[in-house]
């Protein structure tokens, strides 16, 4: 994601670091790698300039008592950044106890009825009762897409697949959706923001009385989000935007600044195909994660829209019990995938995103945990609950490996895998008298890496 400008700001931070002297030469150079990587992310060429010049002004004229010139350059160089891409992190003011409506608006193709479902599923992980509006009664197969969307994710929608008119469909769940804290509603969508589509969404706005109204706008069109975004401020009063589309183009910095520029706030950006490839927009951890430096905070949020509490809980219940099974660590592998691939993991943790890691090998972790799940779904259940007696008959351990489309080698991997993760649990059975707020004593820590360090091994 932007990795051009990512490079252009560590190789800028390093060079400033490195310097002996910072003259001007050493700022020039840096503010041109710098403005040279946002044009090509497709940042606006005068916005680009005027950085550039605030930059070199700053760093020329401005002494701050008691911080040295090197970081006080650093500094402006990250605090123009992110004021470029938005400043500080907005949240939306959504509380449990009254209900909740936010309405998306949005043109053909800005991934809007994708987005409608995985706000739902987002805000649902989070504890709220979540139901799903569909109101695009113009694209023929809106409906079908959010139904199946809302099956994927357990959210309850509702359509009308029949009726032609939004508000009618609106009034006829109107009883029923008082059942939920938080309504998303999808709306129709059109080649351009034209007077017919203003007035339907107008008439919906005042009907509905959402508490949030919020634009889609997809990454790739970049400089052109401002117009757009302008556009629907003006005819709409939309009070936030979610970015889609950001993992795979060039023109995500154009789109990002664009937004900016209206002083519409980015909420969210979606970041993938899949429902868990949504996260709020955070723009000092998406600096964060352009130099290297990893997001946790926005790792947790992945894995809190990714894992389901009720089975996490019931593991745990079986683990204490001693009952780890295969059928557990599949469902493990699973969620793991939920989260997001490895190399997206691997950039969102401190220091890994500076490591350089081989690049074949997260994928062939990837394909490791792929097998993994194909071979567990070839075993029998006495061989998913029993898996040491697959070791002990080849006739099941070549079995598994035909039917799953794997190699006997794969499926000792995993057998073992299993074995250290159960041996783990019972290493730290005896531990559950730990007292929580102080943690392992460091004795305790350096006992369970000896035992277990040498052994972990994917």
């Amino acid at each position: 994601m932007l990795s051009s400008l990512g490079n252009a700001l560590k190789k800028g931070f390093d060079k400033i670091a490195g310097a002996i002297f910072i003259d001007r030469k050493t700022i020039e150079s840096v503010v041109k790698e710098l403005q040279r990587a946002l044009i090509q992310a497709d940042v606006n060429v005068y916005l680009v300039k005027e950085l550039g010049d605030r930059i070199k002004k700053a760093a020329e004229n401005e002494k701050i008592k008691g911080i040295e010139k090197k970081e006080h350059l650093i500094k402006v160089l990250h605090d123009e950044i992110l004021a470029l891409i938005g400043g500080e992190k907005k949240e939306l003011n959504i509380k449990k106890a009254e209900q909740n409506k936010i309405m998306l608006l949005g043109l053909y193709g800005a991934g809007k009825t994708t987005t409608t479902a995985k706000l739902a599923s987002y805000y649902s992980k989070r504890g709220f009762k979540t139901a799903v509006l569909g109101l695009d009664v113009h694209r023929p197969a809106a409906s079908d897409q959010l139904e199946q969307l809302g099956n994927q994710t357990k959210t309850k929608t509702f359509v009308n697949k029949y009726e032609k008119n939004p508000i009618k469909i609106y009034e006829q769940y109107k009883k029923e959706l008082g059942d939920y804290d938080l309504i998303i509603i999808d709306t129709a969508g059109r080649h351009s923001l034209d007077k017919e589509l203003i007035r339907e969404i107008t008439e919906l706005e005042k009907k509905i009385k959402p508490n949030y109204v919020l634009l889609t706008i997809q990454a790739d069109i970049g400089q052109a989000a401002k117009q757009q975004a302008s556009d629907f401020q003006k005819a709409c009063n939309i009070n936030g935007i979610i970015i889609t589309r950001m993992d795979s183009t060039a023109k995500a910095g154009g789109a990002l600044t664009a937004c900016s520029e209206t002083k519409a706030p980015v909420y969210f950006i979606g970041t993938g195909e899949k429902i868990n490839d949504f996260e709020t927009f955070n723009p000092k951890s998406f600096i964060s994660r352009l130099l290297g430096l990893g997001d946790l905070e926005g790792l947790l949020e992945k894995v809190e829209s990714a894992v389901d509490q009720k089975s996490q809980k019931k593991l745990k219940e079986k683990l204490e019990q001693g009952e780890f099974n295969l059928r557990d660590l599949q469902q493990q592998l699973k969620q793991m995938k939920g989260i997001g691939s490895l190399s997206k993991i691997a950039e969102m943790i401190p220091g890994l995103g500076k490591a350089k890691i081989p690049e074949n090998l997260l994928g062939t972790q990837e394909d490791k945990m792929k097998k993994w799940e194909h071979a567990i779904d070839s075993m029998t259940e006495q061989e998913i609950n029993d898996p040491e007696i697959i070791e002990k008959q080849t006739s099941r351990l070549n079995r598994i490996a035909k039917g799953s489309g794997t190699t006997t080698s794969d499926i000792r991997q995993l057998i073992k895998q299993y074995k250290l993760l159960k041996e783990m649990t019972q290493g730290t059975a005896g531990l559950s008298d730990i007292d929580p707020s102080q943690g392992l004593s460091q004795k305790q820590m350096q006992k369970l890496a000896k035992k277990f360090g040498k052994k972990m091994r994917m």
